[in-house]
């Protein structure tokens, strides 16, 4: 769990300072949104440890303390930046890839009992909401105050209400550098 909140600190001071210098990830540290990155992986460690009550302290915390709710049994990847908290609400069943960056009230929600799946290396702008049984693609980039109803494919970058493509990029190489890649946590190490 130290090396993936680590990681997630290493990549929101690439994200804020162009750098990860011990000195940027310090002050990524201090960021406003990394409270609430730390409470999730607390949250996600408890969660993934059967310690449900624990848990459920820490995603209050989150909530009451940073404005940011995220479901218990919401997963993400490596490399998840909170840039501004305030106001994201992701919902409990949402998967989430490695380095996904997400900007202030964003909300991630389901439609029924069906929610998205967010790839890997997505952005998603201030305001974004992403409903229903949706399927974000690997390196897509959401556009502030879109609202994704219907799949984006990989690369693309779509605005909008409701959210239509308007770029399509060429894919980034498998060993692009602005995934970091953070090994997984052993639990015994926890």
């Amino acid at each position: 769990m130290i090396r993936l909140i680590a990681g997630d600190i290493r990549r929101k001071a690439l994200w804020c300072y162009g750098n990860d210098r011990p000195v940027d990830q310090l002050r990524a540290t201090l960021a406003d949104g990394t409270a609430a990155i730390i409470l999730y992986r607390l949250m996600q460690w408890s969660v993934h440890h059967r310690l449900g009550l624990l848990a459920m302290v820490f995603n209050k915390m989150n909530s009451a303390i940073v404005g940011c709710v995220i479901g218990r049994g919401a997963d993400f990847g490596p490399g998840l930046v909170l840039v501004h908290a305030n106001g994201i609400v992701i919902n409990g069943e949402v998967r989430g890839g490695s380095s996904v960056t997400i900007m202030h009230q964003v909300t991630i929600g389901a439609e029924g009992r069906a929610s998205p799946t967010i790839g890997d290396r997505v952005f998603l702008g201030a305001g974004a909401k992403v409903i229903g049984p949706v399927v974000v693609g690997d390196g897509a980039r959401v556009g502030a105050n879109a609202v994704v109803v219907r799949d984006v494919p990989p690369d693309c970058t779509v605005v909008g209400v409701p959210a239509r493509v308007v770029r399509r990029r060429r894919p980034a190489p498998p060993a692009s550098t602005t995934a970091i890649a953070v090994p997984a946590p052993d639990p015994s190490q926890v």
